[in-house]
């Protein structure tokens, strides 16, 4: 792999790798675990056992009590936390340059030899984080988005899991999934600041000791052939929306048109769905577009919320806007603009050292090349108009769109997603 000045890549017996990054104008140190395993790695029966575990790892340790982690970290004036996502999870924390070796020391105990204590109270703070989710349309709604486009496949489940699953798996599964997943082969320890590689690799082979066995295949992708609709019935003030279809993976090459197309669509203030959805029509506080990558797949989708006098004609926009992107090619002047944006957006992003830090693990973890800053501009300023048009025209294809809704009333939302593909209505 090539890598950019200050960046440098160790791989430790067993297959752990060391990923650094010097960034001489910081004192502190952005460091994080990294394990390549998430909610499409589970089955069913284990829905949610990935972000669950994640809970765990705060929970004590052979030498810590929770209440003792936190106040470690505290003493050390350091931010920690964990995040869980589809295909990773992450514990994490940052740290003045003085406190790395008692850092690592922790985050490596609680990261591989958690001992499972209070599982029953923690069981019902995740079941209330659920709970608090379904109280959060605005959010849920991307889940069911999910559901529609990947149906029962592991990517159309949601991170959170369910709480029949939070409130029963017994702590023998959970100890056997850590055992099976976190593993050397399966885990990048990343870490950018103000720091030494050399002292980096030689902590983390004196503290981290993990499992020596195969990494497990990622979860299967089952992606749907075509458009489906999913609706959510609940008594909310707005109908929240989304509309959906497979996207392109992680290191497919169209992925810094994709970043182009979407600030154009819905990604930016200035963006297509903003002007016509928000500035002229008021019809929402809240609409855009995003765009998702994954190891082999991705998802591109649009989201609105409205009331129910307004759904019919927001959705009828974003039929228009679609249509206007597949037939009609896009002005330089609109071109320029986004590319900007994401240009701007990128290396915005890259001058926090937990941004460089996660950034240079995803690399790792997934095989992709580590670009510096001025190859990343580079490859934005390359995009074309024909690129762009390419790349809606087969993304946003009619026939391949899902739609999900969160609201009061499903016959009002089947009747507003007719314009933006005519399969959805049926």
């Amino acid at each position: 792999m090539s890598l950019p000045e200050g960046v440098e890549l160790s791989e430790l017996d067993g297959g752990l790798r060391v990923i650094t990054e010097r960034v001489p104008a910081v004192r502190s140190v952005a460091l994080g675990l990294w394990v390549r395993t998430g909610s499409r790695d589970e089955t069913p029966a284990q829905a949610g056992v990935s972000h669950f575990l994640e809970h765990l790892l705060f929970k004590g340790t052979r030498r810590f009590s929770a209440i003792e982690i936190s106040e470690y970290f505290d003493g050390l004036g350091a931010a920690t936390n964990a995040a869980t996502g589809k295909e990773t999870t992450q514990l994490y924390s940052r740290f003045l340059d003085e406190h790395t070796e008692k850092a690592l020391d922790l985050l490596a105990e609680m990261f591989l030899e958690p001992t499972f204590p209070d599982i029953d109270s923690e069981r019902q703070v995740v079941i209330e984080e659920i709970a608090m989710y379904e109280d959060e349309p605005s959010d849920r709604v991307h889940d069911v988005l999910a559901a529609a486009i990947y149906g029962d496949a592991p990517l159309g489940r949601r991170i959170l899991g369910t709480a029949e699953v939070i409130g029963s798996i017994p702590v023998p599964e959970i100890a056997a999934y850590h055992a099976a997943r976190y593993v050397s082969a399966n885990i990048v320890v990343s870490a950018s600041g103000s720091l030494e590689h050399d002292s980096i690799v030689e902590l983390v082979g004196r503290h981290l000791q993990p499992r020596r066995a195969d990494a497990p295949a990622a979860g299967g992708a089952g992606r749907a052939p075509g458009g489906r609709l999913r609706f959510y019935p609940k008594e909310t003030e707005q109908y929240h929306v989304c509309f959906g279809a497979p996207g392109i993976s992680r290191g497919d090459e169209r992925r810094w048109a994709l970043n182009v197309l979407d600030a154009i669509l819905g990604g930016s203030s200035s963006s297509r769905l903003f002007r016509e959805v928000r500035e002229k029509r008021g019809l929402a506080y809240s609409v855009g577009s995003y765009s998702s990558q994954f190891a082999d797949q991705g998802t591109v989708a649009m989201y609105v919320g409205t009331r129910r006098e307004n759904v019919a004609e927001a959705c009828e926009v974003i039929a228009a806007e679609l249509e206007s992107l597949r037939s009609g090619p896009v002005a330089a002047a609109e071109l320029a603009r986004a590319k900007e944006h994401v240009k701007g957006r990128t290396v915005l992003a890259l001058e926090s050292t937990s941004a460089r830090m996660s950034r240079n693990a995803t690399a790792v973890l997934f095989d992709l090349p580590l670009l510096g800053i001025d190859e990343l501009i580079a490859k934005i300023d390359a995009v074309t108009i024909a690129d762009l048009a390419d790349l809606a025209a087969e993304l946003y294809a009619p026939e391949r769109i899902s739609a999900a809704c969160i609201g009061a009333d499903e016959d009002c939302f089947r009747e507003a997603v007719a314009p933006v593909s005519a399969a959805l209505a049926a």
